[in-house]
């Protein structure tokens, strides 16, 4: 068992000129706290990132490129770019590159549909014998025939443009000019400007002309060709640029982060003055970084967590960190799902992970099936950027699937087949202990065998061991918790503490002299009664230790009462807590029978041939999926539960806070 790290309480004052590339420091390094505040606030310089963050992520997915927090967050922590500011130039000249690009392909594809809606139009009248003036009343077109000299002609086609379709009819400088009714005004503007003559169309004149058709199909074409050349844009675009988009996109999260964590402290003209709590360990060699990343320009003091009024006065915890291997950092999350401990008190997780890794081996004792267990952690832990989130489970998967096939090995349990062991079972067991054994561990009864029987009692006896030990070391744990907080009634004179411990202990020493055959004696009224005097008298005697008056702070009936429920609720919680292991056998038997049930339907459906070994072969396969996946989240639970009532809640009475440190994270 270890004890949290030892944390110290820093105050930091630094020239504005070096806050950024400090505070980048502290983000990367994750190993600083800095109070908890309300304060944001939003300054037109943290607004102008976002909105070109905004830009630059809406110019990334133009070019197919989807920014989400996990591109961000699965950026090497000390790779990360905090030099925004240094590259906003870069990533405006991108965004309007991409931004340009986008609006000439938004544009040509609007006037390509307004060009299909025309052809269609023109199409569906061409063939008809209708008089042209008809036409006045199209949807989308607006038609204007009349005389216009060549000079203008010339300048009308370079200011128009694309906007209309200009048609020479004849050598006496008759036009016709097409537009869609949307730009009608520009046309008939121009049309103005440059005296432009309209003319009757003879009311036998019929159809629509076919230069206006081949015109419109023609400009279809070019802009077909055009939004090819843009696709071909956007594709160099990408090649060349996406990724830097990217990057871009991080790099002003990070500044975006360091303008704002900024506005929370505390500053001057020229100074940022700003504390936070980190670990004893790395304090030195934080402030000899800062120091040098400063040129010296940079005043650090730090305190012990008791110089500090914050925590003196109790307005304040002490945040909590673990420094653990691999094996047991991996369950920290199920100790902090509960609750942090106290600051300076033990720390629970060691023992937390090897309970856990032992109880779920023995619940689920299978080679295969904890192969499959083992494989999935390891598969985790090897594409941990896809398993995302999912990573945190793959060390309690290697540890569970590595403890459930060792007790697979002793049940001879491979996939729930019984028989694949038997033969270096029996070879291993001849060697050391010269006789020969089928299994070492006989959890599920053999028909008409009661020496198996008596085997799982032992085997449940066992189990009951366990708990004995688990609930010993909690109630451990918490008297030298409460003799740190220096709460010294709680640690000797309560039912969680050494009189608990004296009781818990010699009622465990009785029950096993009972089953070995003994008898009560005069002894056990000492061993029993010792014990329940401390817990049901504690509190009148601590006062009468400590010297409090008075003595006795309430009614002799209520005082009475309260010890003889302190009482009762001792020990039936200690006889609940110890009983409550059993379900560890129960769960272990559970899964024998149901793997035995599996193997022997599979083994009976296997001697219908050919379609029964096929149909024996996914009864295996569908049976263990539904071990491994349903049955193994059962015990997990159960695990965890026992973990949480009978081992956490005879310690964790006050909870501590999670040491935080600030990092760089994705802002949404």
């Amino acid at each position: 068992m270890l004890r949290p790290r030892k944390m110290k309480y820093i105050e930091l004052t630094v020239f504005k000129n070096d806050m950024d590339a400090v505070i980048e420091y502290l983000g990367k390094k994750a190993e600083i706290q800095f109070p908890e505040t309300e304060n944001i606030i939003v300054n037109t310089e943290t607004s102008a990132i976002r909105c070109l963050i905004d830009r630059i992520v809406f110019a990334a997915e133009y070019l197919g490129e989807k920014y989400t927090k996990d591109i961000f967050n699965a950026l090497d922590n000390e790779n990360i770019d905090s030099s925004g500011k240094n590259k906003q130039s870069e990533a405006e000249s991108l965004c309007l590159l991409v931004e340009d690009l986008k609006n000439r392909e938004y544009k040509t594809n609007q006037e390509k549909q307004r060009l299909r809606e025309a052809i269609n139009e023109t199409k569906a009248f061409s063939k008809m014998n209708v008089p042209f003036s008809d036409f006045e009343h199209l949807s989308y077109l607006t038609l204007r025939i009349g005389r216009l000299e060549p000079k203008g002609l010339i300048e009308l086609q370079e200011n128009i443009g694309d906007r209309a379709v200009i048609i020479p009819l004849d050598s006496d400088n008759r036009i016709l000019a097409a537009c869609s009714k949307k730009g009608r005004f520009a046309l008939d503007s121009q049309l103005k400007k440059l005296s432009f003559e309209p003319v009757n169309v003879p009311e036998n004149y019929r159809g629509i002309p076919v230069e206006m058709t081949k015109s419109l199909n023609e400009q279809f074409f070019n802009l077909d060709k055009e939004l090819d050349l843009i696709k071909n844009e956007k594709e160099l675009l990408t090649k060349k640029h996406a990724k830097d988009l990217i990057r871009l996109i991080s790099s002003f999260n990070v500044l975006l982060i360091i303008e704002e964590i900024k506005a929370r402290f505390t500053a001057t003209d020229n100074l940022y003055h700003f504390s936070g709590w980190i670990p004893s360990d790395v304090s030195e060699k934080t402030s000899k970084d800062l120091s040098g990343l400063t040129a010296g320009r940079i005043a650090i003091h730090s305190y012990s967590p008791d110089e500090v009024l914050s925590i003196k006065s109790g307005k304040e915890k002490v945040p909590v960190a673990m420094k653990h291997n691999t094996f047991v950092k991996g369950f920290e999350g199920m100790v902090f799902s509960y609750g942090a401990p106290l600051y300076g008190t033990i720390d629970p997780t060691p023992v937390v992970a090897f309970f856990f890794t032992l109880m779920f081996g023995i619940m689920f004792g299978d080679v295969g099936q904890g192969f499959v267990l083992l494989l999935s952690g390891l598969l985790i832990k090897r594409f941990s950027k896809p398993a995302g989130k999912f990573i945190k489970y793959s060390t309690p998967l290697v540890a569970v699937g590595i403890s459930s096939m060792i007790m697979g090995l002793l049940a001879g349990s491979v996939f729930t087949n019984e028989e694949l062991l038997i033969a270096p079972t029996r070879a291993v067991t001849a060697a050391i202990t010269g006789q020969p054994m089928d299994r070492i561990l006989h959890i599920l009864p053999l028909a008409g065998t009661g020496g198996s029987i008596t085997k799982l009692l032992y085997f449940f006896g066992f189990t009951i061991a366990i708990g004995v030990i688990i609930n010993s070391l909690g109630l451990i744990i918490n008297i030298f918790n409460r003799i740190i907080l220096k709460k010294y009634r709680h640690a000797f004179l309560c039912k969680t503490g050494l009189a608990g411990l004296l009781l818990f202990w010699y009622a465990i020493f009785f029950a096993v002299r009972l089953i070995l055959g003994s008898h009560l004696i005069w002894f056990d009224y000492l061993g029993f009664l010792i014990p329940l005097f401390c817990i049901f008298f504690g509190p009148l005697i601590w006062n009468i230790i400590t010297g409090t008056k008075p003595v006795l702070d309430k009614s002799i009936f209520t005082f009475m009462m309260e010890g003889f429920v302190e009482v009762l609720d001792t020990i039936s919680t200690y006889l609940s807590n110890t009983i409550s292991f059993l379900r560890v056998g129960a769960f272990a038997l559970a899964h024998a029978v149901f793997s035995f049930i599996i193997f022997y339907f599979t083994d009976e459906v296997a001697k219908s041939g050919i379609t029964g070994v096929l149909s024996a072969a996914l009864i295996m396969i569908a049976g263990n999926a539904i071990i491994i996946v349903l049955e193994g989240l059962i015990v997990a639970i159960q695990v965890i539960r026992l973990q949480y009532y009978e081992f956490f809640n005879k310690f964790f009475i006050e909870t501590g806070v999670e040491f935080a440190p600030f990092r760089f994270k994705h802002k949404e």
